[in-house]
């Protein structure tokens, strides 16, 4: 369990970092080239302060978004304190959300609900997300394939063998 805090407080601890790299040295809105292979520009650093969720979902609703974030964080808490040693994929998937959950909540509450995204990606259209969110958004996927996957065979074995025949 504690090198499991080590890695959520390690992964909220570099998001914060990098968003106080961007706070110093950036402007809101500013922007500027960030990954670019030869003409083909992928990958932007663009300062905005985003009072929403994913896509700017639930804007300027602060106090539902904390208690949501809380709520969620508690719920992989438990998740991973009694059932975290069971697989090293659900434990990492976890581990995961709950570093990018913990990062943004930090935002939300020390940074009056604005939570400092600046990742911009070039080859299509999509919204502006940050650290935590990749965390977030990959621990999740994790998740689910664990779920889909893995954890019903692994609580119920004879299950998955009967499955088999």
């Amino acid at each position: 369990m504690l090198a499991a805090l080590v890695m959520i407080f390690l992964i909220a601890g570099v998001d914060q970092w990098i968003k106080l790299q961007i706070l110093e040295n950036f402007a809101l809105y500013q922007e500027k080239e960030f990954l670019k292979i030869g003409s083909l520009d992928i990958l932007h650093l663009k300062y905005i302060a985003n009072d929403g969720s994913a896509f700017s979902s639930f804007s300027g609703q602060t106090v539902f978004l904390v208690l949501v974030s809380l709520f969620g964080i508690v719920c992989c808490m438990y998740l991973l304190i009694r059932y975290g040693r069971t697989n090293k994929l659900f434990y990492a998937s976890l581990v995961m959300i709950l570093g990018g959950a913990l990062g943004n909540l930090i935002d939300r509450i020390f940074r009056d609900g604005l939570v400092v995204d600046y990742l911009d990606l070039q080859l299509f259209d999509f919204a502006i997300f940050n650290f935590a969110d990749c965390f977030v958004t990959v621990g999740t996927v994790l998740l689910l394939i664990y779920i889909l996957f893995f954890m019903d065979r692994q609580e119920n074995p004879e299950k998955s063998e009967k499955q088999g025949e």
